[in-house]
Parts: structure tokens; sequence; C-alpha cells
């Protein structure tokens, strides 16, 4: 990656951190969440993608039905 100062950078580690804690499944946690969001494990709903910078970081989750 290149940035372009430091907002650029402070953005990408912010998006990171997000990704990290919220979205990215932690296998030494018993392959959970650290901080998921309230929709986690639903049954019902289409499947999205959501990206972090740029496509580099994917999230698969279920929209609420």
């Amino acid at each position: 990656m290149i940035f372009f100062g430091r907002k650029s950078l402070e953005n990408a580690v912010r998006e990171y951190v997000q990704h990290y804690h919220g979205e990215r499944n932690h296998q030494g946690l018993g392959n959970e969440l650290i901080e998921p969001d309230q929709d986690v494990g639903a049954v019902a709903g289409k499947i999205e993608c959501r990206e972090r910078l740029g496509g580099m970081l994917k999230y698969y989750h279920r929209r609420a039905a």
C-alpha cells in the first residue's frame, strides 16, 4: 500500500482494526468474532460482501431480513 500522508495511514489502520475486531474470525478464540455485530449468525437474508481498503479486506455477511 502507498500512503499519501498521515491521514491516509490513519484511515487504513482504522479500517484494518475495525475489520480485525468486528469481521475477521479468530482461531485462537474458537473461531469467533471479538466484537460481533448483532446480525452475526442470522440464517435469513441475502449474502453480501463488505470490502475495506479497496477490496484488500473482505467480509461476507447476511443482510438482515
